[in-house]
């Protein structure tokens, strides 16, 4: 399970203080498919960076499992079994595709076929990239599917995914939302996904719209989702007024 307590994170700047996170609070149940969606700017890849390690909170407190990580290397939310995809994933010059798939898996005996059937599951053809470098000749939707694969590889009880449609084309879109529900009927992992598009929100078991810093609605699909849709060409103003949980 994954508890955020009155979560806080503020920036100093020539124009004085801001609170792009305000006390918020948001508990997860295991092997739940959750989608963050929101207005941009909301505090959603701040909360993910937060989760994984990457942005230090400035307040309040994060437990995984019943362990207090809040102030716990990356490295070690790695190990407890936390992944996270970047939007920009990271290039890694001198390094293949099939390194980082043996690394994120733990078996430096992975073999080609169980390689390709990763970065099938995300809508790349597995012999024209297995053996690649990761890097500057990679486009950034390659790249992105690529680092999907690695999570899948690691098969950990907690991925992250912030915004993971960026810079993919529609056919390996297709692919990934397939990959995405296939996870969700496993039922082997809590996925939490920061999303904007409709057909990866429609997957959801859950919907946490994040709006201002803080959590204005959490709830089941069924009951957030089409409240979202009936607000989208009203201007959003659910996500503005709605009650703050």
């Amino acid at each position: 399970m994954l508890e955020i307590k009155n979560l806080s994170f503020r920036v100093e700047d020539e124009n004085g203080e801001t609170d792009i996170l305000k006390n918020l609070s948001l508990t997860i149940a295991d092997h739940k498919f959750v989608v963050i969606t929101g207005p941009n700017g909301g505090g959603k890849t701040t909360l993910a960076k937060a989760v994984m390690g990457i942005t230090a909170p400035t307040g309040g407190t994060i437990l995984w499992n019943g362990t207090d990580i809040t102030h716990m290397p990356v490295t070690e939310r790695a190990r407890l079994g936390v992944s996270y995809g970047f939007q920009q994933p990271p290039r890694f010059k001198g390094i293949k595709v099939r390194d980082l798939l043996e690394l994120a898996s733990g078996n430096e005996a992975l073999s080609h076929e169980e390689g390709c059937q990763y970065l099938t599951r995300v809508g790349l053809c597995a012999n024209d990239y297995i053996d690649r470098e990761v890097d500057a000749s990679l486009s950034g939707g390659e790249l992105k599917r690529i680092e999907i694969a690695t999570i899948l590889a690691r098969k950990t009880g907690l991925m992250i995914f912030d915004e993971p449609e960026a810079g993919i084309d529609l056919w390996s879109f297709a692919k990934l939302t397939d990959t995405f529900r296939r996870l969700q009927e496993n039922r082997r992992s809590t996925l939490l996904i920061i999303s904007h598009q409709e057909r990866i929100i429609d997957l959801a078991d859950e919907i946490v719209m994040i709006s201002d810093g803080s959590v204005a609605q959490h709830g089941p699909k069924d009951e957030i989702f089409p409240k979202i849709l009936a607000n989208t060409v009203t201007g959003c103003t659910y996500m503005r007024e709605g009650d703050v949980q």
